[in-house]
């Protein structure tokens, strides 16, 4: 293979496999606006996604980018924390982990086109490929979703499919920002962007680990000792193996550790569900590490926000404020979901009030719900939909 153009199925492009294809590539791009990007990668076997390819895209520049054959990336991560270039991606997350964990800095400024479109009326979380057929009439193959990208050479079915996720994200793109700017949402969405581009959602340090286990505030002194111990090995343990976390240990089997407390290697043999591997390679270290744990008193659990419990009187009083919402939110053609998140109207109801209303949900409808919570408003229903009426 080498840099040159190909054409496969409709989509010309060049494909990069040499450090000095990749120079020039960067170079070109150095000064655009923006940049329209994929990435294709595995994780089913590896703590860390395997990059596999970049597909990068700006007007008349088409690119597969191979990772997995070029020595040098580093033009291409000085043009990714490049901030006068805003990088444009579907459900960013995913890829932003990866570029973090190749430069240990988050590319920004980002525009997500999955947190765009629900303030254009489409749905929340919604796909690329339904996004693609929704806003623009056009149905995307998906038979390569599950495809091994680290075979080579590609087929063409696999290029073709890798190109469609920049392709049309160009697109779809330029028409949703142009739409959020002509409805004044552009500003909406921007603290929604600036979320995603927060180290915190990547660094996550090996010792704030056992926070995630489930119905870890369940557990008290010993146990939970213990289990703050083993999910920080395993995390550990993980990143220096390169192998999934719950391939070393289950939560459930960790938990059970910290319940059982094994002594020595024939008790360690009897715990359900624990991997022979894991077992056979790690025992000695897991029992020491045991046997210190239930020494020390644990770190305390933060203090959860508990579930809201509703009475009928509450549960009235959010069916209310939720019929409100989907009022304005078909007024404004915005999701429902979106205006008011799942727990939101809850949360307002018991007592959080306007504060409860993240970011620009406020002004649009923080008034009106408090008017409606206190009884100063209330709601009639008309051949247009409901309004709303002081008492």
């Amino acid at each position: 293979m080498s840099d040159s153009p190909r054409n496969d199925q409709a989509h010309e492009h060049v494909y990069i496999d040499t450090d000095e294809g990749l120079a020039a590539l960067c170079a070109e791009l150095a000064s655009v606006p923006y940049l329209v990007l994929d990435t294709e990668f595995l994780r089913e076997r590896t703590y860390r996604p395997q990059l596999c390819l970049v597909q990068i895209k700006h007007e008349h520049v088409l690119a597969i980018v191979d990772t997995q054959v070029i020595e040098d990336l580093s033009p291409l991560v000085t043009l990714l924390l490049d901030e006068r270039i805003e990088k444009v991606f579907h459900a960013a997350s995913q890829d932003l982990e990866i570029f973090w964990l190749m430069a240990r800095r988050v590319p920004a400024p980002v525009f997500d086109t999955q947190l765009a479109a629900p303030l254009l009326g489409y749905n929340e979380q919604i796909g690329y490929g339904n996004l693609v057929s929704q806003a623009l009439g056009i149905e995307l193959e998906k038979s390569q979703t599950r495809a091994d990208w680290t075979r080579r050479p590609l087929p063409d079915k696999q290029i073709a499919y890798a190109l469609d996720d920049v392709v049309y994200l160009e697109t779809l793109y330029l028409k949703l920002r142009r739409e959020l700017a002509d409805t004044g949402r552009l500003d909406w969405v921007a603290p929604e962007f600036r979320a995603i581009e927060a180290i915190e959602k990547y660094d996550q340090p090996a010792g704030e680990r056992w926070k995630k286990v489930r119905n870890i505030a369940r557990y008290k002194g010993p146990a939970l000792a213990i289990i703050q111990a083993l999910a920080t090995w395993r995390e550990l343990k993980a990143r220096e193996t390169d192998q999934p976390r719950n391939w070393l240990m289950k939560d459930e089997v960790l938990t059970t550790l910290a319940q059982q407390q094994p002594a020595d290697k024939a008790e360690l043999a009897h715990i359900r569900g624990l991997d022979r591997r894991t077992r056979e390679a790690y025992a000695a270290e897991l029992i020491e590490l045991i046997a210190q744990a239930r020494q020390r008193p644990p770190e305390p659990v933060p203090a959860f926000k508990k579930k809201i419990k509703s009475t009928p009187a509450t549960l009235a009083r959010v069916k209310l404020l939720d019929a409100w919402v989907h009022q304005r939110a078909a007024e404004l053609d915005i999701a429902p979901g979106l205006l008011a998140p799942p727990g939101l109207l809850e949360r307002f109801v018991a007592g959080d009030g306007r504060a409860a209303l993240p970011g620009w949900r406020d002004a649009l409808i923080g008034e009106s719900l408090e008017r409606l919570a206190s009884g100063e408003s209330t709601v009639r229903a008309t051949q247009a939909g409901l309004s709303l009426q002081a008492v």
